[in-house]
């Protein structure tokens, strides 16, 4: 007889879960960014604890595999009711759904609704969430559940909205009264420049249509404030509170005080990790000349009344089919036609003999960039003749060499307003938009201009690219000694910084800067010249001089908290760019000025002779001249850009 096999353990079936009622509820809290208290709980639903089907996900296979995933559902329900009942919680109750499920409970709800009544629970303090995993094959057929389940006092809400089967389409037909925004969104936002523009898109929808958002995932304070500081209502997460068998009736001291910091979240730019993609639709029609067309058939007469009809146009193309064959220049046509005879000979002959058959085409949607490389080109056709512009190979109008140059120029300063096109940190509009947000939040903070002392000589010396090269390391050192999710940094241009400190220790910061700078900087300096200890040139007035080292200064003053309704963003930069020339005299590097002080001096009254705090005071400075000095920064750095 042959010995007996080990008995095979069997994982039991969902049915037998259910029946001896083996399944649990967990709690996980969601949080009012506004005070901060619990407004509600998630109820989810658990297995028999150290089995494999304790997991949830474990759990639905199981039942999918079974063909009992409604079945589940329900019981979770119930559980979660029960639960949520038995502990008394206050606020709303969450709970999870698939559409069929739905549709199931709103068909045969009494189970749920009447376990809801003998507990003294109100139907309206429930949130019914309509699961990611759900398809919904006929929206039209699925309204009236989602309008008697409202009927019933409940509320509707999408779960993990951006994912799966929670699209903008479900949001716009069942307009959701929540919507849960999923984590993948919330991760990392605070440093992750698309999740931001996401979740702003997201939120400018639910201001739309009604909807209060719910961010799910959040894990730590940063993406805590990011969220809070853009408006978003509700969140949960673990930074809150893993999901507990026992509901927390109180939000944790490190999230609480989180959602009452003080300093207000940097938003992250795009510009930080990317260059700025100016238009260049915008930079066509910037340049783009109305000019009608002459067809192939044309003859020279023809170009010539339309020359004289026309004073002012410097070309006329030759079109076939709307699409551009040729380009006759004014001043080559009527040079030529000046010569005797030629009229007379050439009048009725097609006007293609005197053109330019292979003229310049810009078509509208080139970017700035690819424009600007036709600028460095050999072929310099277009300064004399002018261009085609196209779109998309339709004829659109023509343009010059001089509205070419100008467009370019003119969209690059604009593009460097938002960021800057060597170090793509944030230009003046972004900069001047956080002083704003911190002054309308009353959060304290440092502004502290940035200034490179010496820097011109070495520029002058060493050329625009190795001066570039100065920059970025000034840009990386500056990035380097700020904390991104309390420090603003801005590049106002050329060598003009501007960082908005909130960070305690910002003055150490400060002072990190300037020493690991004026350190690094002398690598850029041929031997002779670090041996030297600088570099000979010429100052302002042409007279020889000697110039040390490049190095940093910083100018900081102080908005204390409540008193920022005291001055403009304007008012503010220009005290910190007033603050940088006088650390441009201190051997330190570095000065802290009085904000009233040095605001009644910028509105024309006189200074208050007392020494300023954190440094001697230097030479008074001419406060219009910096004013102006940090408003056409940006546009000089742009054009020498576009020079090089």
């Amino acid at each position: 007889m042959s010995p007996r096999a080990p008995s095979q353990s069997v994982a039991p079936c969902i049915e037998d879960l259910i029946a001896r009622r083996e399944l649990s509820a967990v709690f996980q809290p969601i949080i009012d960014f506004d005070g901060g208290s619990i407004v509600g709980y998630e109820g989810l639903i658990r297995g028999p604890a150290g089995t494999p089907l304790e997991s949830p996900f474990r759990l639905f296979a199981q039942a999918a595999a079974e063909g009992r995933t409604m079945a589940l559902e329900q019981a979770a329900a119930l559980t979660c009711i029960e639960a949520f009942a038995h502990f008394a919680c206050t606020g709303k109750l969450f709970l999870n759904f698939s559409a069929a499920a739905i549709r199931h409970l709103m068909e045969n709800g009494e189970p749920a609704f009447a376990l809801l009544r003998q507990r003294g629970l109100d139907t309206n303090r429930v949130v019914i969430e309509l699961t990611e995993q759900s398809a919904i094959a006929d929206l039209n057929d699925f309204l009236p559940v989602v309008a008697s389940l409202r009927s019933m006092g409940a509320q509707f809400a999408l779960d993990d909205y951006g994912t799966a089967n929670a699209s903008m389409n479900l949001w716009v037909r069942l307009q959701p009264d929540v919507v849960k925004i999923d984590r993948f969104f919330i991760h990392e936002i605070a440093s992750d420049p698309l999740k931001f523009e996401a979740v702003r898109a997201m939120q400018h929808f639910a201001n739309a249509s009604g909807a209060r958002l719910v961010a799910e995932g959040i894990e730590n304070e940063a993406d805590l404030i990011v969220l809070r500081d853009m408006g978003i209502g509700c969140g949960q997460g673990y930074f809150f509170g893993r999901p507990a068998s026992r509901p927390a009736l109180a939000v944790a001291e490190e999230a609480r005080n989180a959602i009452g910091a003080g300093h207000i979240a940097v938003f992250p730019e795009t510009t930080r990790n990317a260059p700025a993609s100016p238009s260049g639709s915008m930079a066509s029609a910037r340049m783009l000349v109305q000019a009608p067309a002459l067809p192939r058939q044309a003859t020279n007469n023809d170009v010539l009344e339309l020359f004289n009809r026309l004073p002012d146009l410097h070309a006329v193309a030759v079109v076939e089919n709307d699409a551009p064959i040729a380009l006759i220049n004014r001043r080559a046509f009527m040079d030529r036609y000046a010569l005797p005879y030629h009229r007379e000979l050439f009048g009725k002959k097609p006007c293609l003999q005197f053109a330019n058959a292979s003229p310049v085409v810009i078509e509208k949607s080139m970017t700035v960039e690819q424009m600007a490389k036709l600028l460095a080109s050999d072929d310099q056709r277009y300064l004399a003749d002018g261009f085609v512009i196209t779109d998309n190979g339709r004829y659109a109008g023509l343009g010059t060499g001089e509205n070419l140059v100008r467009a370019v120029t003119e969209v690059r300063i604009e593009a460097a307003r938002y960021a800057n096109p060597l170090t793509f940190l944030p230009g003046n509009i972004p900069i001047s938009s956080h002083i704003e947000r911190l002054l309308s939040h009353d959060a304290g903070f440092y502004a502290c201009y940035v200034d490179l002392n010496h820097f011109k000589p070495f520029n002058d010396q060493y050329g625009y690219w190795q001066g570039d090269e100065v920059l970025k390391f000034a840009a990386a050192v500056l990035a380097d000694v700020c904390d991104p999710t309390r420090d603003f940094l801005g590049h106002v241009g050329g060598d003009d910084f501007l960082i908005l400190f909130q960070s305690d220790d910002w003055h150490e910061r400060a002072m990190r800067a300037i020493h690991l700078f004026n350190e690094g900087a002398q690598r850029f300096y041929a031997p002779a010249d670090r041996q030297a200890g600088g570099i000979h040139g010429e100052d302002r007035r042409g007279n020889p001089t000697f110039f040390g080292f490049v190095t940093m200064a910083i100018g900081g003053v102080r908005i204390e908290s409540g008193g920022g309704a005291k001055y403009s963003s304007d008012e503010i930069a220009s005290v910190a760019a007033l603050a940088k020339r006088r650390a441009k005299h201190e051997s330190s590097g570095f000065v802290l000025v009085d904000a009233g002080e040095s605001a009644a001096q910028l509105r024309g009254r006189p200074e208050t002779p007392h020494a300023a705090e954190g440094g001697a005071r230097g030479k008074p400075a001419d406060a219009g001249g910096s004013h102006a000095a940090s408003r056409s920064a940006a546009r000089a750095s742009c054009e020498n850009s576009t020079a090089r």
